[in-house]
């Protein structure tokens, strides 16, 4: 047993030395699951992150995923009346998980503020409005500063696809 285990250590200090364990998946990062406090949904939950799977898993789990996307998913939204929605349905999800008894991780989930929830998505659409307008005039006046042989030619590169 004595001289297995230093056959075993040899080549694994031989792999070293030529490199074999230099960049493998997660190098430097911490040991998932090591977080210090105890998740007995942890098997489950790193499912879902790997395969990243959605709508499955207990209510807990996938309303805690929405939450924590909850901004982006409303930015893809249209309309305040979209947005209202939207709260409205996830409330009522939060609510149900709320009143479930058939087991699985309690949900903390916490309910949305409809008026504050438009408000933020007003605020984020119109920061993207600006950003977008204050681009397009800066793309303006770079044209504006180019000579007219210089805006010919940059025309004919943008028609060729270059």
């Amino acid at each position: 047993m004595d001289q297995r285990a230093h056959v075993i250590e040899n080549a694994i200090q031989q792999a070293i030395r030529r490199g074999d364990f230099d960049d493998l998946p997660g190098a430097g990062k911490p040991l998932p699951g090591l977080t210090g406090t105890h998740d007995p949904d942890w098997w489950i939950r790193r499912k879902i992150e790997r395969e990243q799977l959605t709508g499955l898993g207990p209510p807990a789990l996938t309303l805690r995923t929405e939450h924590a996307e909850f901004d982006a998913t409303l930015d893809r939204l249209g309309s305040e009346r979209a947005v209202r929605d939207h709260v409205a349905e996830f409330n009522r999800r939060v609510v149900d998980a709320r009143r479930q008894l058939q087991g699985g991780p309690p949900v903390v989930t916490p309910t949305r503020d409809a008026d504050e929830e438009v408000a933020r998505w007003t605020e984020r659409r119109n920061a993207r409005l600006r950003a977008a307008e204050s681009a397009r005039r800066a793309e303006a006046e770079a044209l504006a500063a180019l000579g007219r042989r210089e805006r010919r030619r940059l025309r004919l590169r943008l028609r060729k696809g270059r």
